[in-house]
């Protein structure tokens, strides 16, 4: 059985980060979080993540909540 914190979402940042030519140092900048948690999210470590933040990840990187994040079978 999986531990309790396991979960299934995908998180596509590197794919959408490359398709824009941004590195995660000027995202972080442009949407007000440091570098490190905006690591923890890409790297699959996050446990949760603000509306408020992934309203401004979607503005800045210009998508939809669903081109960011993926729920794996």
């Amino acid at each position: 059985m999986p531990p309790e914190d396991a979960h299934r979402i995908a998180v596509h940042l590197d794919e959408l980060l490359a398709a824009r030519g941004m590195t995660l140092t000027e995202l972080a900048d442009r949407v007000g979080v440091t570098v490190v948690n905006l690591s923890v999210l890409k790297n699959g470590r996050a446990k949760a993540i603000r509306f408020s933040t992934l309203s401004k990840l979607c503005d800045v990187l210009g998508c939809q909540p669903g081109d960011l994040l993926g729920h794996l079978p």
